[in-house]
């Protein structure tokens, strides 16, 4: 099983005329629950405001399998991590909490990024030894199955 990462309500505001969930608030629950990893591997918001290190996510692949409507819950799931000298590459899923039905996916490719020189730069060893501990210890969680930017990663 993948690891769950939050639970959010589906609220009136990020619905639409559809009478479901807008697509650009998909994106905002994915990339609300990324923030508990990133906090755990030393690179979220606090990273941003204290070190000036972050990461920007340069490409992104979403599915919509199935539409969520307003007051349903959700829940979203680390489904796969990895990374190399520069990047993270991961994917989400979001389950329809009630039914446990997949509604979408989310597959990243992030860059870290010193925002002191708005460039590229290498993780700190503490942040790759950080990650690395954190594949080994979920490896048997995570779905290899049908990702798009494998090879993406120079490892």
């Amino acid at each position: 099983m993948s690891l769950l990462l939050s639970t959010t309500k589906i609220i009136n505001n990020w619905t639409d005329y559809n009478g479901h969930m807008n697509v650009a608030f998909y994106i905002l629950v994915f990339d609300k629950s990324t923030e508990k990893f990133l906090y755990k591997f030393k690179m979220g918001e606090q990273s941003a405001k204290t070190y000036k290190k972050s990461t920007m996510t340069v490409e992104s692949h979403t599915t919509y399998n199935k539409e969520v409507k307003e007051n349903e819950e959700v829940d979203i799931y680390l489904s796969y991590f990895n990374h190399d000298k520069k990047r993270l590459h991961y994917k989400l899923e979001m389950y329809e909490k009630s039914k446990n039905i997949l509604s979408a996916t989310t597959e990243v490719l992030s860059l870290y990024i010193d925002l002191n020189i708005r460039k590229v730069v290498e993780f700190e060893h503490d942040k790759v030894k950080i990650m690395d501990q954190f594949i080994q210890e979920n490896k048997s969680k995570f779905k290899f199955d049908n990702l798009q930017f494998s090879n993406k990663l120079k490892k």
